[in-house]
């Protein structure tokens, strides 16, 4: 039989070996952050005469400074910012509402809907750039931001509508039946029920349209040819010359890049965690 001390032995070892590969993975996880910020801050000068070290001998912020100051950062930034965020607002209000409708609703044609938006989760994008821009090139959404929202937000409406579709379907009907039996339309019961239950699952779907649209590279380097209208991802190009690149300066820029997300994140933590897990089980 074990004794006390050894099973309070053999709790506290699993547990800190639990817990020591937590802290291993998020090591792990946030080594690269660590790298750019500490490339971001080092001097060209030293950058590759000092080999590899956790921190530089000396720090700088010229490159922060550049970046701010004599480069087109500041513009591909607020483009991305414009592109994003539009892309991110209209995704969640069609998944919503064509969520809704997949969740409470039978109609003709529904399995053939819902497979078709499969359909458009299985083909590889590179496939799909010459036809979009011989669909846009006509009607003049090419080199504007207007046809990266356009694009961003038709390729994320069908994975959105299907996240969507999972917290309404966890959430029972008799609660907007007797919303409609207390005099509330349907439209009334699913603004004063139903939405504010699904602010989670809304939250979960923001931060995820919001982060595929804000590091998508593919289309925005081949529908936009002008620095007027490019994204910061597009612009991180523009650190690297025919003769090299300034890693310290693109570091810079993927630090100041990183600003955005973290905000918006920090913003809607409040529901994230629970969007993320509350559509998974339904009870």
């Amino acid at each position: 039989m074990s004794t006390p001390g050894k099973s309070r032995l053999r709790k506290m070892v699993y547990w800190g070996t639990h817990y020591l590969m937590i802290a291993a993975f998020v090591a792990f996880a946030l080594f690269p952050l660590y790298w750019l910020l500490k490339v971001s801050v080092t001097p060209n000068d030293i950058l590759y005469t000092e080999g590899v070290r956790m921190w530089p001998s000396r720090t700088t912020w010229d490159n922060y400074t550049f970046v701010m100051t004599q480069s087109n950062f500041p513009h591909y930034f607020m483009n991305s910012v414009i592109v994003s965020g539009f892309t991110a607002l209209f995704t969640c209000v069609i998944a919503a509402t064509t969520g809704y409708a997949f969740s409470r609703f039978r109609f003709g044609g529904k399995i053939i809907i819902v497979a078709l938006m499969l359909i458009t989760q299985m083909f590889p994008l590179v496939m799909l750039i010459a036809p979009i821009f011989r669909i846009l090139a006509p009607l003049g959404l090419t080199d504007s931001l207007t046809g990266l929202i356009i694009v961003y937000t038709a390729f994320n409406v069908p994975f959105a509508t299907f996240l969507m579709q999972s917290f309404f379907d966890g959430i029972p009907k008799d609660l907007e039946e007797a919303a409609m039996i207390d005099g509330n339309t349907r439209f009334e019961a699913f603004r004063r029920i139903i939405l504010p239950l699904t602010l989670p699952g809304i939250a979960a779907t923001l931060g995820f349209v919001f982060t595929a649209a804000w590091s998508e590279l593919l289309f925005a380097l081949m529908l936009v040819s002008s620095e007027s209208a490019s994204t910061f991802p597009v612009g991180l190009l523009s650190f690297v010359s025919k003769f090299g690149v300034d890693f310290g300066q693109m570091m810079a820029a993927g630090v100041l890049a990183l600003i955005p997300a973290c905000a918006f994140f920090l913003l809607i933590q409040r529901y994230l965690v629970q969007g993320l897990t509350a559509g998974a089980v339904k009870g």
